[in-house]
C-alpha cells in the first residue's frame, strides 16, 4: 500500500516551464513551448509536492522568487532547462539607457522619474458599492449620494483611531483574470474634504483571513486630498494572485477629526511606465553595478556628499538615485545596475525545497533569505554582488548596512548548502544566524562551495542561553580572499575575516568545520566573540593568512605566523596546515590545487580538501 501511494504521488508530480524570452503567463507552463515568462505567474502558481518549475538557461527575470512549500520526500525543486548560461535571476534595476538618467546639477545626476499611462479597464466603479467600517477607537458616520456621475460615499469622521486600520474602506470583488501580465494597476477617482489630509495605505487584498495583498501602493506616492472635487490615481505594484481580491483603504489615523471626506470611485485599468515597469526604485538602492563589476558605487548618506567619481546617495523621499558623474552615466557605462534592497529569493517559514542551477545577482538585501526553513536544499548556485542595503539607522546617527548570499535565520533545520559559488559579498557568503529562545538550528551542512571576495566566508552566531544549536558543518569548502571586497572600505567595520563567530552563548554542540581551504583575509583569519562553550571542532584545515592576523581570539590578537600560540590558547586545528597550499592561479581566480600541493595528502583518509568539484 505505502508503494502504491508513493508511486501515485510521483505520477501526480507536475513539470513547469518558464522562459523570460518567449514564454507569456498565458500559457499553462507544461512545456517548454508553452513556458510562463514572468516571476509573478511563478509566485502565484498552485504547485503541489513533487512539482518541478524549471527556468530557461541564458534567460533572465528581475524581482523575487517567493517559492512554495513541498512535503518531506517531496520537495518543490526549482531548476533549469536547455542551453547556455545558468537561468539569471537579478535583485535590480537596470538604469544603462541615456533617458533613464536627468541631470541635476554639475556632476550631478539622478534616476529619471517614470510616467504611468491606463491600459485595459479592469473594473467599472462608478456604480458599484463601497463598505466603510470602523474598528476600535475610531468613530466614522458613512452616508451614499447618488449622483449622475457616480455614487458619492460621505465620511464625516467623529475621531480617526489610532491605527491605519481602524478606518477602512472596501470596493468591489475584481476579477483577477483581467489582470493579465500587467505589473501595476491604477485606481481612479474623484474626492474631497473639508480638511485636506494625506490619503492612507491603498491596496487589492484579499476578502479573507489570510489578508494577503495581491498589490500595493508606494507611500511616496499617495495624494493629498483638497478642499475641492480633483481627479486623483494611485498606482498600485502587483504582488502575487489572491483569490477574493477587493480595493481596500486605510483611513484611520490619517483622516482629520472632524472632517467630512467625499469619495467618488471611477475605475481600475492596468498600467504600464514610460520606462520598464520593474525598474522603478521602491526601496533602498544598496550598491550600484557598473559594467558586470568593473566599478562599484560608493553609498552616501546624503546629497551633498557626493564629490568623486561612483558617490551615489538614494534619496527615501522621491525614490530616486544621485549619482556623481561627469556626464550622463549610461553614456559613460555600457551597463549600469541598481541592487536594491530586497531578497532575490524570499523563503521565510518555507520547507521541503530544491533549488538547483540558478544564478542570483546583484540583490541589496540577502540572495536567499528567510526565517524558519525546513528541509531547504541550494544546490549547484552562483551568486554575486549581494547586500548593502540599509537596515537601520542607531540612535547616535550611524547607518548599518545588511546583506548575506545565502542566510538561515533563526528556527531551522535539516538544510544544505552544496557545490555553489559565491563572490562579492557585503556581509557573509553563508550564515546561520538567530536571537530568541525559538531559536532552533540544527542539522546544517555547508560543503563543497567555492568562495571568493566576501567581507565573510561563513558567519554564525546564536542567542541567548535558551537558544539552541546542533550537528552545523562547514565542510570541505574553498575560501578565498577575505574582506578584498567591493563593501570593505566603504564599512564603518571592516571586519575581513573567513570563519566569523560572533557571540554564541546558545546550548550549542556539534559545530564542525573541517577539510577547508582558508586563502588570504584582510583582518583574520578567524575571529571570536563572547560565549562559544564548547569551541567548533575545527581541524585538517588548510590556512594561508601571509597578511593580517591569523585569529582574534576573544580580545586576543594571534600573529599569522603564530601557529604554536595559536594552537596552544585556542586547541584548535591541531592537525591543520598553515602555509601556501599551492593553487594553481589565485590571482587569475583559478583556485584548483596544484597538482604538487602539499595539502594533497592532508587528510588521514587521503580524501581531498576544499571543494572536490575543483580538483
Amino acid at each position: 500500500m505505502a508503494a502504491a501511494m508513493a508511486c501515485g504521488s510521483l505520477q501526480a508530480s507536475q513539470m513547469y516551464y518558464v522562459d523570460s524570452r518567449t514564454g507569456s503567463d498565458r500559457n499553462d507552463g507544461a512545456s517548454p513551448a508553452r513556458a510562463w515568462a514572468s516571476l509573478a505567474r511563478v509566485n502565484r502558481a498552485a504547485l503541489k509536492a513533487g512539482d518541478t518549475v524549471r527556468f530557461a538557461r541564458g534567460a533572465r527575470w528581475r524581482g523575487t522568487l517567493i517559492p512554495v512549500s513541498g512535503e518531506e520526500g517531496a520537495p518543490i525543486t526549482y531548476s533549469a532547462f536547455g542551453a547556455g548560461e545558468k537561468p539569471l535571476l537579478l535583485g535590480s534595476a537596470a538604469k544603462s539607457r541615456p533617458d533613464d538618467w536627468v541631470k541635476e546639477g554639475e556632476n550631478l545626476w539622478a534616476t529619471a522619474t517614470p510616467t504611468w499611462h491606463p491600459g485595459t479597464r479592469i473594473a467599472d466603479l462608478q456604480r458599484e458599492w463601497w463598505a466603510f467600517h470602523r474598528e476600535q477607537d475610531a468613530d466614522i458616520s458613512p452616508t451614499i449620494e447618488e449622483t449622475s456621475e457616480g455614487r458619492v460615499f460621505i465620511i464625516d469622521c467623529r475621531q480617526p483611531g489610532s491605527r491605519g486600520n481602524y478606518i477602512q474602506g472596501w470596493g468591489p470583488k475584481i476579477d483577477w483574470e483581467k489582470v493579465g501580465d500587467a505589473e501595476s494597476l491604477l485606481l481612479r477617482f474623484q474626492a474631497k474634504c473639508t480638511v485636506p489630509f494625506r490619503l492612507g495605505n491603498v491596496r487589492i487584498l484579499r476578502n479573507g483571513s489570510p489578508w494577503t495583498a495581491g498589490a500595493t501602493s508606494n507611500a511616496a506616492e499617495l495624494p493629498e486630498i483638497g478642499t475641492e472635487w480633483g481627479d486623483y490615481e494611485i498606482r498600485l505594484q502587483i504582488r502575487q494572485h489572491v483569490d477574493i481580491p477587493r480595493p481596500n483603504i486605510y483611513l484611520g489615523q490619517v483622516l482629520p477629526a472632524g472632517a467630512t471626506f467625499c469619495f467618488r470611485p471611477r475605475e481600475l485599468v492596468t498600467a504600464t511606465c514610460s520606462q520598464n515597469a520593474s525598474e522603478r526604485l521602491p526601496v533602498d538602492a544598496g550598491n550600484i553595478i557598473f559594467d558586470r563589476g568593473r566599478a562599484c558605487g560608493w553609498k552616501r548618506w546624503k546629497a551633498e556628499d557626493l564629490e568623486a567619481e561612483f558617490d551615489y546617495f538614494y534619496d527615501g523621499d522621491s525614490r530616486r538615485v544621485y549619482l556623481y558623474c561627469d556626464r550622463n552615466p549610461a553614456e559613460k557605462y555600457g551597463e549600469i545596475e541598481l541592487a536594491l534592497r530586497r531578497h532575490i529569493v524570499s523563503q521565510s517559514g518555507k520547507h521541503d525545497i530544491v533549488y538547483d542551477g540558478l544564478k542570483l545577482l546583484y540583490g541589496a538585501a540577502h540572495g536567499f533569505g528567510g526565517g524558519s526553513t525546513v528541509r531547504i536544499t541550494i544546490r549547484n548556485c552562483d551568486l554575486g554582488y549581494i547586500g548593502g542595503g540599509h537596515q537601520f539607522t542607531r540612535e547616535n546617527g550611524r547607518q548599518v548596512r545588511f546583506g548575506n548570499a545565502i542566510e538561515f535565520w533563526g528556527a531551522c533545520r535539516d538544510n544544505l548548502v552544496e557545490g555553489c559559488r559565491i563572490w562579492e559579498v557585503y556581509d557573509a557568503a553563508l550564515t546561520n544566524q538567530g536571537r530568541g529562545p525559538k531559536s532552533i538550528q540544527e542539522n546544517i551542512t555547508y560543503r563543497n562551495n567555492v568562495i571568493w571576495n566576501c567581507e565573510y566566508s561563513f558567519e554564525y552566531w546564536n542567542n541567548p542561553e535558551t537558544a539552541r544549536t546542533r550537528n552545523i558543518r562547514f565542510i570541505n569548502n574553498t575560501c578565498i580572499d577575505a574582506g578584498v571586497v567591493w563593501s570593505h572600505a566603504q564599512r564603518p567595520d571592516p571586519n575581513g575575516s573567513h570563519l566569523m563567530f560572533y557571540s554564541n552563548r546558545a546550548d550549542t554542540e556539534g559545530v564542525e568545520v573541517k577539510y577547508n581551504v582558508f586563502y588570504n583575509s584582510t583582518q583574520w583569519g578567524s575571529r571570536y566573540s563572547a560565549g562559544w562553550k564548547p569551541l567548533p571542532d575545527m581541524d585538517y584545515n588548510a590556512w594561508f593568512i601571509p597578511a593580517g592576523e591569523l585569529c582574534y581570539f576573544f580580545r586576543n590578537h594571534i600573529k599569522g605566523n603564530d601557529i604554536v600560540g595559536y594552537r596552544e590558547r585556542t586547541g584548535l586545528d591541531q592537525n591543520s596546515f598553515f602555509g601556501d597550499p599551492k593553487l594553481k592561479d589565485p590571482a587569475n581566480g583559478d583556485y584548483c590545487v596544484a597538482p604538487d600541493s602539499p595539502i594533497r595528502t592532508l587528510r588521514p583518509d587521503g580524501a581531498p580538501i576544499g571543494a572536490e568539484s575543483l580538483w
